[in-house]
């Protein structure tokens, strides 16, 4: 059983694959200066990216927890999440209300998901 750590930092390493399961680092927007839509939609981007780096996709994610700064932001946050997730692969999920690492962000994601 190996673990393979991808773009490790001194306190995390963005991608960590151990027998078949990839997990991503927390994920955040690329532009905090924007709305929740615009946060939420860039932030998936990124896992998107992430996860094809690791050999897998959106339709393998198995778990996904989603952290908002505020509820108010739930249900547009949810537009973007529901047009996002392919239909038939939705993860199991939890969404919960969290003071972020900087006040200007409003979503951050964090990834379990098979590989391919």
């Amino acid at each position: 059983m190996t673990i393979a750590r991808i773009d490790t930092k001194k306190r995390m390493s963005r991608i960590v694959k151990h027998n078949g399961v990839i997990y991503l680092c927390g994920q955040v927007c690329t532009d905090s200066t924007r709305g929740i839509t615009e946060q939420t939609q860039t932030m998936l981007t990124k896992v998107d990216a992430l996860l094809e780096e690791a050999g897998s996709d959106r339709a393998h994610i198995l778990s996904a927890t989603i952290y908002v700064k505020d509820m108010q932001y739930f249900s547009e946050m949810n537009e973007v999440w529901d047009r996002w997730v392919p239909e038939g692969h939705a993860p199991a999920r939890a969404c919960v209300t969290a003071n972020m690492a900087r006040d200007e962000l409003l979503v951050e994601i964090s990834v379990i998901a098979a590989e391919k």
